[in-house]
């Protein structure tokens, strides 16, 4: 069980990544059913600061004796090259020792394997960043054209958001998908799915950077059972077609259809782990029409068909 977090901290630290970590970790959500996370921040000395690559300070609450008991121990991302002092590493030997799940976001997996923990394993990071990391430690097995790797008792994942996907795939792992739906739906993201236990995604679902199109992916959401076209979008908008396709690619790096057929998946996903509904009637709640579009879009995003992905994660959950 996922109870106790600690997420180590150092000089060259990277805001957003370790952000990442507070939001789906730190933050109490018990009041809409979020399990609590005994959440500990961990650096060299408890109560000295630590550097960011932007200037600011960090004051870490613990110290890495924190780390000690914790079921999950995060790298967050750190400026490559900088010194990971030895007693970051010496924590991180110690935890990945006892069996503590490791994670790292983004350049965080450098520390990692400066522990000398990961040797040999699978593992990913921000794709500007690869071939520093093979160059480094050749005995990685490195993939840079994914999201995150779930290795076990190592994740990995590829730069910035890529953390939020890894992170989410971590508790939805470990506490189901309606905690992971939860903590998606207040960090206004959607929960990334996969089916199987080693996934490698090859993109998010993307979306909206501007406020404009807030109310249009909301709507969207809530009606995937209905067969949109892009003139229904474009009318809702109050837009032309046109105009609308080359915002929403703008602001969201997909199409309208391409979002739609994402969340109908995920959607698919859920009802497959939490109800016992037929192919046809998960396909025509989801909005694909036919068990036969929805296995086809189903493989396509998560890798395994719909029946595969409910035994497992039935048999799991």
């Amino acid at each position: 069980m996922l109870r106790t977090v600690a997420v180590v901290v150092s000089d060259g630290l990277a805001p957003f990544e370790f952000g990442v970590v507070c939001e789906v970790f730190g933050l109490d959500r018990t009041e809409q059913g979020v399990p609590p996370f005994d959440f500990r921040v961990c650096g060299p000395h408890a109560g000295e600061p630590v550097t960011t690559s932007v200037g600011a300070q960090v004051l870490p609450a613990h110290g890495l004796d924190a780390t000690d008991d914790a079921d999950l121990v995060v790298v967050p991302a750190i400026r490559i090259g900088t010194h990971y002092p030895e007693e970051v590493l010496d924590a991180l030997r110690r935890a990945a020792a006892r069996g503590a799940t490791l994670l790292s976001v983004c350049s965080g997996v450098f520390v990692l394997a400066a522990a000398g923990v990961i040797g040999g394993r699978r593992v990913t990071t921000h794709w500007l960043h690869a071939d520093e990391l093979r160059r480094q430690h050749p005995g990685l097995d490195i993939d840079p054209d994914v999201l995150f790797v779930d290795d076990g008792d190592l994740i990995t994942s590829a730069g910035t958001a890529a953390g939020i996907d890894a992170c989410l795939h971590l508790v939805r792992r470990e506490l189901g998908p309606r905690v992971a739906n939860t903590i998606a739906r207040r960090m206004v993201v959607p929960p990334q799915r996969e089916g199987g236990q080693r996934q490698f995604v090859e993109r998010p679902v993307p979306t909206a950077d501007a406020d404009s199109f807030a109310e249009l992916l909301d709507w969207m959401a809530e009606h995937l059972d209905r067969p949109l076209t892009v003139r229904d979008l474009a009318a809702r908008a109050s837009t032309s077609e046109r105009s609308l396709a080359r915002a929403f690619v703008a602001q969201t790096g997909t199409t309208p259809l391409a979002w739609l057929n994402a969340q109908r998946v995920a959607h698919a996903q859920s009802l497959l782990e939490e109800t016992r509904l037929d192919l046809e009637d998960v396909a025509r709640r989801c909005g694909f029409g036919s068990a036969a579009l929805l296995r086809h879009h189903f493989r396509r995003v998560v890798g395994v068909s719909p029946t595969e992905f409910r035994h497992t994660f039935r048999h799991a959950a």
